[in-house]
């Protein structure tokens, strides 16, 4: 009977994606599977696991195979409606955080599956979210994990501001930022492409954006943006343009620039 080492082995994929998927397979954390490698494998286990060995070869997303992630402690449900949290995100949350007093009103731009919002409504829950995206299909799948996390964000059909109302103390976005012939695509073709990619050079909605946040910005609140690992200097540029005051950008888990931050003079 096939083991744990040996279907690891065998199935040309990366070690990390490898356990994974054995630990779903089986209902054990990932400790479990490097504990125990000479764990047989059933035949109907086997038969799944190599089910999801030939979608992950195609290219689709663990994340999307599994329809889970985790993000901030919290598991979110993914499908390919929308991007795959991913841990260098969680900078955005936390420097959204450090600035929210009590009862702060937070807008997000771009939900996805909600994975940001919810985090912050779920570690900040005085404070009122609401969180946009263009598509009804990724607003579905943030409402259901909202729901399953118990948290209340007030959700949004919206092209960034369109359909956005009021001022806010906290906006903040991930936003696509990947240049449309940027050949880390090849990488993220499983994924779709509207929340991926913004232009000639990756700032189209970033600008955007900025452009439009001042009038829903409350005076001296501000404005958090993901961004790529070499647009700091672009976005800051951006931002200072806008007249925006106290800006710093913020390093991710490998130490490049990856969250641009700045006020709303009064």
């Amino acid at each position: 009977m096939t083991n744990i080492q040996q279907w690891r082995s065998s199935a040309g994929l990366e070690r990390l994606d490898c356990d994974v998927l054995l630990a779903h397979a089986l209902g054990c954390d990932r400790a479990a599977i490097i504990a125990h490698p000479e764990r047989p494998l059933s035949k109907p286990v086997l038969r799944l696991l190599d089910e999801w060995r030939e979608r992950r070869i195609g290219g689709e997303p663990v994340a999307y195979i599994l329809e889970t992630k985790e993000f901030w402690g919290l598991d979110f449900t993914v499908t390919p409606d929308v991007l795959v949290p991913r841990p260098d995100t969680e900078v955005l949350v936390e420097r959204a955080l450090a600035n929210l007093a009590p009862g702060a009103r937070v807008l997000e731009l771009g939900t996805g599956c909600g994975a940001i919002a919810i985090a912050i409504a779920h570690t900040a829950p005085g404070c009122s979210v609401t969180a946009v995206d263009i598509s009804p299909a990724a607003l579905a799948v943030a409402h259901s994990n909202a729901e399953k996390h118990g948290v209340q964000v007030t959700w949004l059909e919206s092209n960034w501001f369109d359909g956005v109302q009021g001022r806010f103390d906290v906006i903040l976005s991930n936003p696509p930022y990947v240049a449309e012939h940027d050949h880390h695509l090849n990488a993220l073709a499983g994924e779709p492409r509207l929340a991926l990619v913004a232009g000639k050079e990756g700032l189209d909605a970033l600008r955007q954006i900025i452009g439009k946040t001042r009038r829903h910005l409350a005076p001296n609140g501000r404005l958090l943006l993901e961004h790529g690992y070499e647009q700091g200097t672009a976005v800051r540029h951006l931002l200072a343009g806008a007249k925006f005051t106290r800006i710093e950008s913020v390093p991710d888990l490998a130490g490049h620039e990856r969250v641009s931050t700045a006020v709303r003079a009064p």
